[in-house]
């Protein structure tokens, strides 16, 4: 993750939703690792979409591939990057686009010769208390390339006075707060390893042998590769021809996951922490039907992401299922500098309304979240344009209050529209007949769970109740006290 300036993201046409930061990807001993690294990327595209990178390791040499653009783009067939992805290991990364913040040093894996060797690392997350240790760092003479939290890690690492790289990393790792996940690799060990509070996902998988690290399942399924556990939150695991070694070096901790990555983050088709993403949605979709239901003749899913909670709506609610949103998937970049009426126009150049459906009808929208609110309005707008007689607008998550600190891209607190007005404010800004968002207590029940346990959640909520499981130590404790974007520029 890459601390820069969001700004406003155009090259998502007016897109106002969370992003994730990152996806990583490793995997050892496999003749064809390079290749495979890349399929695995392939499949955590949706968690970053503005530069790749893979490092691997062959004849004893570290070979790095690192590029803006999609995947698919960099590493295509007959491409020269991919061509020189040798060796039998290797790791990869992908990382999510900002306006303005692009930046090629930024780019992972970031690779260091330390003393002991040449280390790589990708890494999923966002370090809480990074600048505090870049100032540390550079105060003691550090030269840091990038503005990237990840090099503080490998920063740290270097002046270990640890031996082996591995005891070097589980050194680094002990000084950092923030939320992790990030596979290493040497040129002789892959390393993985999740922060205590096992924020971010971190799955092993096999192939032919094999082992494998990702963040999703899905990037396991893409290569026809078995999914063996998830990484535990805390765990470090060291893969080398000795097999696999797990080491619980950290203090343990009540474990927070993101409940976000079940709501929007992951793939519909991973399972993470055993639960299926797409089984997930549809229950949190039943429950917000129970909890709001609504007289209507159709529920519309908000593409795509809105789509296994509106199956669970309307199945619950006995409402049809329709297709009212038909998405443009062809849109890309064209317009990241538009015209002020082509960036008016940014939701419809990606949705269109289906008239022939929506016209006369009363209709239930169906969507993950609103941040700022922008995309809601202009939706309900297209409906109404559409002929729609009424637009219910329902929610498949709590509002979202406050920012994230913990590698997910959000406005800050104050552009949450959820932090500056009620429901029934934020009803009238979108412009719906009725707006409902589940419970904290609706989520926690369709997750499997009584209800939210204030003292213990299971999960990490801080977007929606501003219960921080991990000290902002750069935003309470730094000198300039203010709302930090989480991909703000590095003093």
């Amino acid at each position: 993750m890459t601390k820069e300036n969001p700004g406003f993201d155009e090259a998502h046409c007016g897109d106002d939703a969370l992003h994730e930061e990152c996806g990583v990807f490793g995997i050892y001993g496999h003749a064809d690792a390079g290749a495979l690294a890349v399929l695995g990327l392939h499949a955590l595209q949706h968690r970053g979409q503005e530069a790749a990178g893979i490092v691997t390791h062959d004849n004893g040499q570290f070979i790095a591939e690192r590029h803006q653009g999609l995947v698919g783009d960099i590493f295509g067939r007959n491409s020269p990057a991919a061509a020189n992805l040798k060796g039998r290991f290797a790791v990869g990364h992908v990382r999510y686009s900002t306006a303005g913040g692009s930046n090629v040093r930024n780019i992972q894996p970031i690779f260091a010769d330390l003393a002991g060797g040449g280390l790589a690392v990708a890494h999923n997350g966002n370090l809480t208390n990074a600048d505090t240790l870049r100032t540390e760092l550079v105060g003691q003479g550090s030269i840091f390339q990038s503005t990237s939290d990840t090099e503080t890690i490998v920063h740290l690492a270097a002046r270990s006075s640890k031996s082996r790289i591995v005891d070097r990393l589980v050194d680094a790792l002990a000084q950092v707060e923030g939320a992790y996940s990030l596979v290493a690799m040497t040129s002789k060990k892959l390393i993985g390893a999740r922060d205590p509070f096992g924020v971010r996902p971190l799955v092993l998988g096999e192939l032919d042998g094999a082992p494998i690290l990702a963040s999703e399942s899905c990037a396991l399924d893409i290569i026809g590769a078995a999914y063996v556990r998830d990484i535990a939150p805390g765990e470090v695991v060291v893969i080398s021809e000795e097999g696999i070694q797990s080491l619980f070096p950290f203090k343990p901790q009540q474990s927070r996951f993101c409940v976000f990555e079940y709501i929007y983050f992951a793939r519909p088709d991973s399972v993470v922490e055993g639960r299926s993403v797409y089984e997930a949605r549809k229950a949190i979709g039943q429950v917000l039907a129970q909890e709001a239901p609504v007289d209507a003749d159709m529920v519309i899913p908000v593409p795509d992401s809105g789509v296994p909670a509106a199956l669970g709506f309307a199945n619950e609610a006995n409402i049809p299922f329709e297709l009212g949103i038909i998405r443009n998937h062809y849109v890309g970049r064209t317009f990241i500098e538009p015209s002020d009426h082509i960036r008016h126009l940014g939701v419809r150049l990606k949705h269109s309304p289906n008239r022939a459906k929506i016209k006369g009808k009363r209709v239930v929208l169906v969507d993950d979240s609103i941040v700022r609110g922008t995309t809601s309005r202009k939706i309900v707008e297209m409906m109404r344009d559409a002929g729609a007689t009424e637009v219910h607008f329902r929610v498949a998550s709590p509002p979202t209050s406050h920012s994230c600190f913990y590698g997910v891209d959000t406005p800050d607190t104050n552009d949450l529209l959820a932090h500056r007005m009620d429901v029934e404010e934020m009803r009238k800004f979108v412009g719906a007949d009725s707006l409902c968002f589940i419970s904290m207590n609706g989520l926690y029940r369709a997750m499997g769970e009584a209800e939210r346990k204030a003292s213990a959640p299971s999960f990490c909520d801080a977007c929606f109740s501003g219960d921080y499981p991990i000290a902002l130590t750069d935003l309470t404790g730094g000198a300039a006290k203010r709302q930090l974007s989480l991909l703000s520029n590095v003093a």
